[in-house]
């Protein structure tokens, strides 16, 4: 299998959990990805491929969450089943890399159990709510509550990628709807209610192992002043995309380099 990817369940707290492995290194990496509309049935191979560079350093685990997700989670219930997968797992002292949703679980992950932490990328995401990202997931909300998908993931396109990447993709974005349906409308509800439920702002300073930001000034979902503001709190590194906004992971071609290179240096 390319890259040793393979895909595994977890039974956890009376419920289960998707996960993804890939890479032999020695070293342990946690990777928590945003919300998305789909999940991680037969994506091993695609997202071993994407996060390629981390497989000769790392053994690398992408956590889905958990089947059973009950009305009114939060982003911090969300970091304790991952913690506890981490834990069933014997996984401890690993890289965590975060993005947006994903990034705000990884920083309840740090102050909750910074047993489990040696360092911290969190990557286009935020450590509070702001106007835009409440209007934004209000009306994703909205839109799959009616069953408009064609304009969710139109929105989601829209506010996620640049204007170069919308140009030159936009004949498939027909295609794109029909991919990114989402297969369970409450799931990905409950998920997207919980991205409001985020606010580390005033814990940040708990956190104390590296910690590297990046962001994009462009980002129409959470904002770029965001990544800042969070990264002024913690006091650390800081890298921002002045071209890209929020899918600036997919279309930085350097993206997994800088965590690369910040999750490996000593």
């Amino acid at each position: 299998m390319l890259y040793n990817a393979k895909q595994h369940r977890l039974s956890l707290s009376g419920s289960q959990v998707d996960y993804i492995t890939f890479g032999k290194g020695t070293k342990t990496l946690v990777m928590i990805q945003g919300l998305n509309t789909g999940q991680f049935n037969g994506m091993a191979v695609p997202l071993a491929f994407m996060y390629r560079i981390f497989a000769k350093d790392y053994t690398v685990y992408i956590f889905d969450r958990k089947k059973d997700l009950r009305e009114g989670i939060t982003v911090r219930d969300l970091a304790e089943d991952i913690a506890d997968a981490m834990d069933k797992l014997g996984i401890k002292n690993a890289d965590i890399f975060g993005v947006s949703q994903g990034g705000m679980i990884a920083q309840y992950i740090a102050l909750d159990r910074s047993d489990l932490v040696n360092k911290l990328v969190l990557a286009v995401t935020l450590s509070k709510n702001n106007y835009t990202l409440i209007k934004t997931i209000n009306n994703w909300i909205t839109l799959t509550e009616q069953g408009n998908m064609k304009e969710l993931v139109k929105d989601m396109a829209g506010r996620m990628y640049s204007d170069k990447y919308l140009r030159k993709y936009r004949p498939f974005l027909p295609l794109l709807a029909i991919l990114q349906k989402p297969k369970d409308t409450q799931r990905f509800i409950t998920l997207a209610k919980s991205c409001l439920t985020c606010n580390t702002y005033d814990e940040l300073e708990k956190i104390k192992c590296p910690v590297y930001v990046i962001g994009g000034r462009k980002d129409k979902v959470l904002t770029g002043e965001a990544s800042e503001v969070m990264a002024d709190k913690l006091g650390c590194e800081i890298f921002m995309y002045n071209e890209y906004g929020h899918a600036a992971y997919e279309e930085a071609k350097d993206f997994n380099k800088r965590v690369y290179d910040f999750l490996l240096r000593e």
